[in-house]
């Protein structure tokens, strides 16, 4: 299959787009160096930075969240690459105010190695304080007892919510990490899949799977998930979701929840309304209080036909840093 995409050259894919935000967005972004950026508007005094990093193409992870409220840098790697730890301790040197940074991401090989190498090499070359978590969201990744193994999905939009609200209250780093840790413990998250996204370099889809089909549980690179058959209805597979999502962090009657039901890049919001919908039911016929649902693109995978859905349950810490203002162009509130 001929690769169909509104590019120059691949090489310059991911160049270009951060080109392109940093044009669009001049008062959000500014490119300090190839791979990183940072807020406009440069740090805060005393205030913990919160830095991300992992590969393109699933914006707005990462690099679209930084703003106020939100991030204050990120690392930018390859189409579903790593960032270099050069460019994660670059963006680690910007975020600085005196008061530490929160590295804060995706549990991947590649980003977890290169940010333990350039946490390291910042304690050693310097007085900066950093502190980690990274995200392991996704329940269909492994099992319970092998959770550390998970990968981040979506549920990195929650921590980065809530922990950025926390820095811009100017709390220190330990409370920021716990926050931010709160956040992680708190989600899960399952997806599923219709077709394939292209990496442009490599010029052909990641995977193949038949046109009457859907994979339940694919990772957001196209990892193996857990069963692939006939495509269902938008209600079995959403009853399927939380099923699963529930039996691995259960919500009781009175609970307070909120819930993103996120579009892998190619799927309209109007099936994630239809997605929404059932998920409500669902929930509030079990007593659960849903507070601030999120539909939408907030974590992609290119093109991929597909959706996500995490589940974030809250108390009134995290609802508060929820609703707190926030402010880049993917978030406004």
């Amino acid at each position: 299959m001929t690769m169909k995409k509104i590019l120059n050259d691949p090489a310059n894919y991911v160049d270009e787009m951060l080109e392109g935000m940093c044009a669009a967005h001049p008062q959000i972004y500014r490119q300090v160096e190839p791979r990183v950026l940072v807020r406009a508007g440069g740090t805060t005094a005393n205030k913990v930075g919160i830095v991300t990093g992992g590969g393109s193409g699933h914006l707005p992870v990462f690099a679209g969240y930084i703003g106020t409220g939100l991030l204050d840098a990120a690392a930018v790697g390859e189409v579903f690459a790593s960032p270099s730890a050069d460019h994660m301790a670059a963006a680690m040197r910007h975020a600085d105010s005196g008061a530490g940074v929160l590295r804060l991401y995706g549990n991947y090989g590649g980003d977890v190695m290169n940010f333990d190498m350039a946490g390291e090499t910042l304690e050693m070359e310097t007085d900066l304080r950093s502190t980690t978590v990274v995200l392991a969201d996704d329940v269909a990744s492994a099992p319970p007892e092998e959770a550390d193994k998970r990968r981040g999905v979506a549920g990195m939009v929650y921590a980065f919510k809530t922990a950025g609200a926390c820095a811009e209250q100017l709390a220190d780093l330990d409370e920021v990490t716990r926050v931010a840790q709160k956040a992680a413990n708190a989600c899960r998250s399952i997806g599923m899949a219709l077709t394939s996204c292209t990496v442009p370099m490599a010029g052909k889809p990641t995977f193949d799977i038949a046109d009457s089909d859907m994979e339940m549980g694919m990772g957001i690179h196209g990892e193996p998930g857990i069963w692939r058959d006939t495509l269902r209805s938008a209600d079995a597979i959403v009853d399927e979701m939380l099923e699963r999502l529930l039996a691995d962090r259960p919500l009781n009657a009175g609970d307070k929840a909120s819930i993103l039901v996120n579009s892998l890049g190619a799927t309209p919001p109007e099936e994630l309304y239809i997605m929404f919908r059932r998920a409500k039911s669902v929930l509030e016929g079990q007593s659960v209080q849903l507070v601030m649902p999120l539909v939408g693109r907030y974590a992609t995978s290119m093109e991929m036909a597909g959706a996500t859905i995490t589940l974030c349950k809250l108390d009134d810490e995290l609802e508060s840093l929820l609703a707190a203002p926030a402010d880049c162009p993917f978030w406004s509130s």
